[in-house]
């Protein structure tokens, strides 16, 4: 499997519809209630109960939006504030993870409340060329990609969100600045190992899906060396999952045999662990059965049920 094949096979499961046309801000702001039923009459499907913002980049110039979901107790419970968790590929983690955290709940709590804020592409571009662009960290793309393909963008996008969408969120909704989590699956991964490795406290937690660690030479693992030379703690609660036929296991056609991105993944947190970190918590799996494209849902799962599980006493 090529790595232009990882990148157009994890974006084809990214390109599914799931967004909302629910008027913006009705939950948050006591205006009319979002929509509670579909419209009929061959009008598109919406997700119920979410909210679209646009939130442009003007250093950029791009436009960007936001997909919002707030928990069912938002509106009950006027002073409490909410973990947030924001999720690259919105077009298809948002209304996966929405649907896998209300799942999850239904029988007994088992994740706490929280805010879910999708990321999307840039209005106008391509999804696979806004985020080849958007996640990466250097402008040294995959040999295989596409003449004019553009990558390395990862710096300023990052600086967008930390910018304009945590800013938003938080002057928008009752957040809680304690309880920042991220959400990256493949190169969504990658660019939350930048963030880790650049800027930690942007994030109180971190669910990094696959990782693309092999781009660009291994260049995250470089970036890892340098903060580590200069820092002596990285607090952050950090998930880390891979799937089985990630890795390499040569004559066996189910695994990926050109790059190894369980073998890169353990030694990412083997390499972590050995730092000492006080600050740091970090957990990893492998998947059973998995592959690049399956095990985002799993993967999802064990993620929030890290980060926001319901403390036992609570159960």
């Amino acid at each position: 499997m090529t790595r232009r094949y990882l990148a157009a096979a994890i974006c084809a499961a990214m390109l599914l519809p799931g967004c909302s046309d629910a008027k913006p801000g009705a939950e948050s702001q006591g205006a009319t209630p979002a929509r509670t039923v579909q419209q009929g009459g061959g009008e598109p499907y919406a997700l119920l109960g979410t909210e679209v913002w646009d939130v442009p980049d003007p250093a950029s110039g791009r436009d960007y939006q936001v997909f919002v979901s707030l928990p069912a107790s938002y509106a009950k419970e006027p002073a409490r504030r909410y973990p947030v968790l924001y999720v690259t590929d919105a077009d298809y983690a948002f209304p996966l993870v929405r649907q896998i955290a209300r799942r999850l709940n239904v029988e007994r709590p088992q994740l706490r409340d929280f805010i879910l804020v999708g990321l999307s592409y840039a209005k106008g571009d391509d999804p696979v060329q806004s985020r080849r662009r958007d996640y990466t960290p250097t402008a040294r793309g995959p040999s295989d990609a596409p003449a004019g393909a553009v990558h390395g963008e990862g710096a300023a996008y990052q600086d967008y969100l930390r910018d304009r969408v945590l800013p938003f969120v938080a002057g928008r909704y009752r957040t809680d600045p304690a309880q920042k989590l991220f959400l990256g699956h493949s190169y969504g991964a990658l660019l939350g190992t930048q963030i880790l490795f650049t800027d930690p406290a942007m994030f109180d937690g971190y669910i990094l899906g696959s990782p693309s660690l092999w781009y660009d030479k291994k260049h995250m693992f470089a970036v890892e060396k340098t903060y580590a030379a200069a820092h002596r703690d990285l607090p952050a609660k950090v998930y880390v999952y891979t799937g089985e036929y990630e890795g390499m296991r040569p004559g066996d056609a189910r695994y990926n045999q050109t790059v190894d991105l369980v073998g890169d993944s353990r030694t990412l947190v083997a390499t972590l662990e050995g730092r000492g970190y006080p600050g740091l918590a970090i957990r990893s799996d492998v998947l059973n059965d998995e592959d690049h494209v399956s095990v985002a849902p799993r993967g999802f799962t064990k993620g929030l049920q890290y980060l926001l599980a319901v403390p036992l006493a609570a159960k």
